[in-house]
């Protein structure tokens, strides 16, 4: 039998991956584990490695004997080590679709929470004051607001079709796609200083790069409008968090929406936490019902197409040196080029 490790996923049972592999003859090894040194010996022997959030470090990897492909339960692979499974010949999967309106919408409510001051007001209710417990210059109507993406991927692409809506002005800084593409779009292509200063909010929506990673920092937090909204529905890898804490204490930044933050899940005791003008979802943004199922479907399935012999689907990783691994070789893949793998700070998701 195929030995399947599940290193993490969040998920009671592994029904849904069970009733697609089990009649392939995979035996599969559920586990919530994501400390590498446990994570070494788990997939030792495995020959398909299934993963959430878990570190899949060079460590990990190095240990992968017989692992003919590692399964990502999500859109960003930035918790692998790609190059490490790059010279093993381990290719990666990741599901890049499965939850594009689910984000976008939830970063519209990231929005409208902050431009509307819902959360605050709501807090003032629970404590007996009927009153607004803003400042009447933060509550904003959209309309009159200049927002600002950073990356025009599949999500950036959805919020501004909802954003379109509220007939506010949109800019997007997204250097691998085309001006055409964004002004068909409704909205301006610009650079990132030049959306940084004109936007009344901020919105990442780029994924987790080495190049990207820490992008919204001391000097970033400083080009923006002053007393703009930022929002990160994205990675919080992308924001400095302590550079942030800092911009809201001072007033240059408004208030903050985040799904994600750095570390997460975010420790008790940070400023964050106590800040009135800050909203924060626990990493929710992805999460629906059909979400859910359709990302451990398309897991499962990236499993099944490779124990098949089968054109493996959204390749996050493809390896040149594919075709002189013997056990690899005769496996119909194609390189899918993403943009997890740019050098852009903005390439979309």
């Amino acid at each position: 039998m195929y030995k399947v490790v599940i290193t993490d996923s969040g998920f009671d049972s592994p029904d849904v991956e069970r009733s697609i592999l089990e009649p392939l003859g995979c035996r599969l090894i559920p586990a919530q584990c994501e400390i590498p040194s446990e994570l070494i010996s788990l997939v030792t022997d495995a020959d398909y490695v299934m993963t959430g959030l878990a570190p899949i470090d060079a460590h990990v990897i190095a240990a992968m004997n017989k692992a003919r492909i590692i399964a990502r339960y999500g859109i960003g692979v930035d918790n692998i080590d790609l190059e490490a499974a790059s010279k093993k010949d381990i290719p990666v999967c990741n599901v890049p679709d499965y939850c594009i309106d689910e984000v976008a919408d939830h970063t519209m409510a990231l929005i409208l929470g902050l431009t509307r001051q819902i959360a605050c007001n709501w807090d003032h209710i629970r404590l007996g004051e009927w009153k607004l417990a803003a400042p009447v210059k933060e509550m904003r109507a959209l309309r009159n607001m200049t927002v600002g993406l950073v990356a025009f991927g599949r999500i950036g692409r959805e919020v501004a079709a909802r954003l379109r809506s509220f007939k506010c002005r949109i800019l997007v800084f997204d250097p691998i796609v085309d001006a055409a593409v964004l002004e068909q779009a409704g909205c301006l292509p610009v650079g990132l200083g030049g959306l940084l200063a004109a936007s009344d909010l901020v919105s990442l929506h780029c994924p987790s790069t080495l190049k990207a990673r820490g992008m919204i920092n001391r000097d970033t937090l400083a080009q923006m409008k002053e007393g703009a909204f930022f929002v990160n529905a994205s990675r919080g890898a992308l924001v400095n968090t302590e550079d942030l804490i800092a911009a809201l204490k001072d007033g240059r930044i408004a208030g903050a929406a985040l799904d994600v933050t750095d570390p997460g899940p975010i420790p008790k005791d940070s400023p964050l936490l106590a800040m009135s003008n800050v909203i924060i979802s626990p990493h929710a943004a992805s999460v629906s019902v059909k979400a859910m199922l359709n990302l451990r479907l398309s897991s499962a399935s990236a499993v099944a197409c490779a124990i098949r012999g089968e054109k493996l689907p959204n390749v996050a990783l493809f390896c040149n040196t594919l075709p002189r691994c013997p056990r690899l070789a005769s496996l119909p893949w194609k390189p899918v080029t993403l943009p997890c793998a740019s050098n852009s700070p903005a390439s979309g998701i």
